[in-house]
């Protein structure tokens, strides 16, 4: 079996995340975000116990909610996955084209940046941050 060590897109903090559906995620990330679906891994059953899809050349799992291992919640709580690019206007253009719910409106933030939040129909926050036009 190949393990995740030695990957590049697997340094740092990787965000792993339970949703509703994983599939239906995955296929809705492909779109909001121009991801790449690089691997599904199923149980007898159908769900998805690991699936991973590379967003901005990141690695980003999710998978399917399992009661009975303790992930019964969908989404990721307080956090907020960012999405760091050099065009935070065209790829939240995008998601919100795809049918994200804006939060907060994409602005300029203190610090400088472009900045803004989005939620998607699986509970998963996103931000897009980047230099300001």
């Amino acid at each position: 079996m190949a393990t995740a060590f030695g990957k590049e897109r697997y340094r740092g903090v990787v965000p792993h995340i339970p949703v509703t559906d994983a599939r239906a995620a995955a296929s809705f990330y492909v779109e909001a975000f121009g991801a790449e679906i690089t691997d599904q891994r199923p149980i007898e059953d159908g769900r998805l116990i690991h699936c991973e899809v590379l967003i901005n050349g990141g690695a980003f799992m999710i998978s399917d909610l399992f009661p009975e291992h303790g992930t019964g919640q969908a989404g990721c709580g307080g956090a907020v996955m960012h999405i760091c690019t050099d065009n935070p206007r065209e790829g939240w253009n995008r998601a919100k084209a795809a049918g994200m719910e804006v939060t907060h409106d994409l602005h300029v933030a203190f610090w400088g940046d472009l900045y803004g939040q989005m939620k998607d129909r699986f509970g998963v926050t996103w931000a897009f941050v980047g230099p300001a036009d």
